[in-house]
């Protein structure tokens, strides 16, 4: 009953940073949250990416199992890595597909937790700003969706990148899809004004570990393969500043990558729905893990280990990985 109240105390908390953060507005540094830790001084998330699809596609049974391990973790919060809702976002803050593909879906008591989602490609092709209102807190308090933020835990810090806006395709060449570009355009004063803010927050940081959390991928072995924007303008930030992992979808896929010329890691969790592409195409890193199919990934932060699991469709364990901070390597 305790940890229930402390839980409580902690959402409320969270939810009342984020009222106060879009009654100031946004300011030229990225939003900051903070989430406690756990009293062992740990932290437990699960990730998903590429979900909403009213529960098809394998939704809801990738939906059950990560309730079944959020509660054997103890989970503090979820990360969703976007393309929260298909094929083309939301329509307003009253479209019934918030229900449908969230509220109804991840029932489970122990994904009652804060939910930190970024948006994807397939978001800004509907209504962005639905997503981003506090309004839809309203319908469902877990919801906090944010272009650009950071989520302080003491001995981490998780910083969400919007990274839609990078890619030039999106833009020039959209085919026959439309994104909803407001509070973006132009792209080039938006792309070097996060770009600054997010190499101060993360100088600024002195958190042990650093997080970096995007919807696109920088490197991946599937059908969408690497995202050329991201190489060239974010990946030498995450570098200079000695970034721990980045975390992302995109690709409907499980898999982990390795820099070979830094400590850097490349998470894929983006088997939410719907997934097996029967792509594979390896690039210049080095590949660790990959699953073409769908799937979850938990992540459990101590102050000296950053342990990483992926589950598929049944919450069965694929693959397993650590990193020590005092060794400063990966096993």
């Amino acid at each position: 009953m305790a940890n229930l109240c402390s839980k409580s105390m902690a959402l409320g908390l969270v939810l009342l940073l984020v009222a106060l953060s879009s009654f100031l507005g946004s300011s030229a540094d990225l939003q900051r949250l903070e989430h406690p830790l756990k009293h062992d001084g740990s932290l437990r998330v699960v990730v998903i990416g590429d979900w909403g699809r009213k529960g098809e596609y394998n939704q809801s049974e990738v939906a059950t199992q990560m309730g079944r391990i959020g509660d054997v973790l103890d989970i503090d919060f979820v990360i969703s890595v976007g393309d929260n809702f298909y094929e083309d976002g939301l329509t307003g803050v009253d479209d019934k597909a918030f229900e449908e593909s969230f509220t109804s879906i991840y029932t489970a008591k122990s994904l009652q937790e804060p939910w930190y989602a970024v948006l994807g490609n397939h978001d800004y092709r509907g209504d962005v700003l639905a997503q981003l209102n506090p309004v839809l807190r309203k319908i469902d308090s877990r919801w906090i969706c944010m272009r650009s933020f950071i989520v302080n835990a003491e001995i981490v810090e998780f910083f969400f990148v919007d990274t839609t806006p990078f890619v030039e395709k999106y833009w020039i060449d959209p085919e026959d899809h439309h994104y909803d570009w407001r509070g973006v355009a132009p792209r080039e004063n938006y792309i070097s004004n996060l770009l600054k803010d997010l190499d101060k927050a993360l100088k600024e940081s002195s958190a042990t570990w650093k997080i970096v959390v995007g919807h696109h991928t920088m490197r991946s072995v599937s059908d969408h393969g690497d995202t050329q924007e991201l190489l060239t303008l974010l990946l030498p930030i995450l570098k200079a500043n000695e970034v721990d992992l980045y975390i992302n979808g995109h690709d409907h896929c499980l898999q982990h990558i390795s820099s070979k010329d830094s400590p850097l890691q490349y998470l894929t969790s983006g088997g939410g729905s719907k997934a097996w592409r029967g792509v594979f195409t390896p690039n210049a890193d080095k590949l660790q893990f990959f699953y073409d199919g769908q799937g979850f990934m938990s992540l459990q932060v101590t102050k000296t280990n950053v342990d990483v699991v992926f589950y598929d469709v049944f919450g069965r364990v694929l693959y397993k990985w650590s990193m020590d901070k005092q060794l400063n390597y990966a096993m």
